[in-house]
């Protein structure tokens, strides 16, 4: 079964590339009519005048190459299919149509097919009168026995340090030395949790479940090691090491941090900070990222690069450029922190005593606590099964207070302002915050002068503001507004409760519910079964009214 976001394999490299020249910021890019077989990506605002430089190979690698094609770095890109070097004819087109006097430079990763086809395409450019040159990026270091390193990440250092030497109208041979001089002062590493998924093809889960292989290549090729670890301090010491092993003790260095597509920016930032807290961090005085530069479609994983810095070096990466793939450099400072003031409300308040709002107070919490194995039961048919628990847990706290005289009884409006907080940090969940924007919205109207049943319905109309719920949509909300209004209109305490059990009894005709868990039910799930929260305000005020 495909899982890749496409309509058609053959065509999704060529609406991919068109997708990316639409949006790219600059509108400096165009697509060489020649050929329905040839991708060349080119500058549009490129005049010959100076040494072209030419990178490309498989697409997948996303921005790569495309992204880097832009005053300041590439003057064309090549793109094959996914993960396929392109042909030699697309290459050899890309350098006669952006080649002059100046010259050109191919700037191409160590693989097999790219360094045989660009490489035969350089030679055939040659004998056309080019004056062609070509560098190859080998920048990963995770297997240190290959006698022909890969080319991944770091291929994008090369892009900026060659592109910013063409761009300042060095001649060829110049451009040609700090390109090698870049590949020589740059090292890769990547760890993945999982190889990537080519569109087409079923998955390869080679790597077991909580387990990463360091040195996965950016086409899903078998890495150096299995690590038994997804932690991300475990394998930041263990990357990190291996980089700094080859890097001189005394030189500064730029670090890449870059995505291999399928970890998130959260994983990601944890992955930046974790590599300036190590030991390698302490060299590290410039950052490019952490972004997504060359990727290995959706591979979750990462590399890390490092390029040694100098003046001209540094100078290089920060000149600005004109495309859309590559990210600023950023001079690293200490981390700063600005001493802030905890938001706390400490309520003044002095234990009182009220017989009459004390059995209030009583009757409630014991009603609720009685309830808790009830209401469980009957959750458990249309949500979690935990109202019954979270409900008594609030009713503990406060009917523990009062036992012990805490409660300020004979001044109702601290009253529900103590009781909204503290139902915010005993009852889980939303209930316990709707509960508690409830009361203490009460609480301010009381001290406002206003009647508790005025306060009342004022507070429901908060929790019903903050929580999204109306009359019909099935929940407490359907007990507790015609109760309220009873009051507030001048009825008894009789007529409340009867409001209540009438606003209760309604939830078992709904057919749908519109809020909280039981709106993710159907309605056989639904049908006849009250609201566990509208049923025990029905209890809470047939308890009041006995």
């Amino acid at each position: 079964m495909n899982q890749f976001f496409m309509n058609d394999k053959s065509d999704l490299v060529n609406e991919a590339i068109e997708g990316a020249l639409i949006s790219t910021p600059f509108h400096n890019l165009s697509k060489l009519e020649v050929d329905a077989d040839i991708r060349v990506v080119v500058r549009n605002d490129w005049d010959k005048s100076k040494v072209a430089l030419i990178s490309g190979g498989g697409s997948g690698h996303e921005p790569a190459h495309v992204g880097f094609v832009g005053k300041g770095m590439l003057t064309a890109a090549v793109c094959g299919d996914i993960f396929a070097s392109p042909s030699v004819d697309a290459v050899l087109t890309a350098i006669i149509n952006v080649t002059g006097d100046a010259g050109c430079l191919l700037i191409v990763k160590n693989y097999t097919g790219d360094r045989l086809n660009f490489g035969l395409a350089a030679e055939k450019a040659k004998k056309l009168g080019y004056q062609v040159e070509l560098v190859m990026v080998k920048d990963d270091i995770s297997l240190p026995d290959n006698p022909q390193p890969r080319g991944i990440a770091g291929t994008a250092l090369v892009h900026k340090i060659a592109g910013y030497a063409a761009e300042q109208g060095l001649a060829l041979a110049e451009v040609v030395k700090r390109a090698n001089q870049a590949i020589e002062h740059t090292n890769s590493i990547g760890l993945a949790f999982g190889t990537c998924h080519i569109p087409g093809e079923a998955r390869d889960e080679r790597v077991d479940a909580g387990h990463s292989e360091l040195g996965m290549g950016i086409h899903g090729e078998p890495g150096v090691s299995t690590l038994k670890t997804q932690n991300s301090r475990e394998i930041v010491a263990i990357v990190t090491e291996k980089l700094q092993q080859l890097l001189p003790g005394d030189k500064k260095v730029a670090l890449l941090s870059n995505n291999l597509g399928g970890f998130s920016a959260l994983e990601m930032a944890v992955l930046t900070r974790e590599v300036l807290a190590s030991p390698l961090g302490e060299q590290i005085t410039h950052l490019i990222g952490p972004a997504t530069l060359v990727s290995a479609l959706d591979m979750k994983g990462f590399s890390l690069s490092t390029l040694l810095l100098d003046a001209d070096t540094e100078q290089a990466l920060q000149a600005p450029v004109e495309a859309f793939g590559w990210q600023p450099l950023v001079t690293l400072q200490p981390l700063k922190s600005q001493q802030g003031e905890k938001a706390t409300q400490q309520l003044n308040f002095s234990p009182s005593a009220n017989a009459h709002n004390g059995r209030i107070i009583a009757t409630v919490c014991e009603t609720l606590i009685a309830l808790e194995s009830e209401l469980n039961k009957l959750d458990a048919r249309v949500g979690d099964g935990d109202t019954g628990s979270t409900f008594a847990a609030g009713a503990r706290k406060i009917l523990k207070q009062h036992q012990q005289h805490e409660l300020p009884l004979d001044k109702p409006e601290q009253l529900l302002t103590l009781v909204g907080e503290q139902l915010a940090v005993v009852m889980g969940g939303s209930s316990g915050v709707l509960m508690s924007i409830m009361f203490t919205s009460a609480g301010q109207k009381l001290e406002q002068g206003e009647s508790l049943a005025q306060a009342l319905q004022y507070g429901l109309a908060r929790m019903k503001h903050y929580g999204g719920a109306q009359v019909g949509d099935r929940t407490m909300v359907d007990a507790l507004e015609p109760a309220f209004n009873a009051l507030a209109s001048g009825k008894d305490l009789a007529a409340a409760a009867d409001a209540a059990r009438i606003g209760a009894d309604s939830t078992a005709e709904m057919t749908a519910a519109k809020a909280g868990r039981s709106s993710y039910l159907n309605q056989e799930s639904l049908n006849g079964v009250k609201d566990p929260g509208a049923y025990a305000v029905q209890q809470v005020f047939a308890a009041l009214n006995s």
